[in-house]
């Protein structure tokens, strides 16, 4: 069985099992959440499409740890203007493990 769930304004394909990175999410290490906002769940050739989400349908996952991502370089640069500027940006992320899909 498969979801696909919205956080974080981003959507993603979770299967039991299965240990992701979303944006980060207000909750301690080892807290269990559950995510209502479920736009389809699969099972083989049965798909349930919601709209705009599936009524009754839930995912659960624990969280595994807060972390943050890789860095990324941003370079300003101005032709012929003497001027440069390096900065960088590491992204606030939560890793979770998804422990049960449920649909209605």
């Amino acid at each position: 069985m498969y979801a696909v769930i919205v956080t974080g304004g981003k959507q993603y394909r979770v299967a039991q099992g299965d240990s992701i990175f979303v944006e980060k999410l207000d909750a301690e290490e080892g807290a269990d959440i559950d995510f209502d906002n479920v736009l389809m769940v699969g099972e083989g050739d049965t798909v349930q499409i919601g709209a705009p989400y599936v009524a009754g349908a839930k995912v659960t996952a624990n969280v595994v740890a807060q972390t943050r991502g890789i860095k990324v370089r941003i370079m300003k640069f101005r032709r012929r203007k003497h001027h440069q500027k390096c900065t960088g940006h590491r992204q606030y992320l939560t890793q979770i493990e998804i422990t049960g899909i449920s649909a209605a």
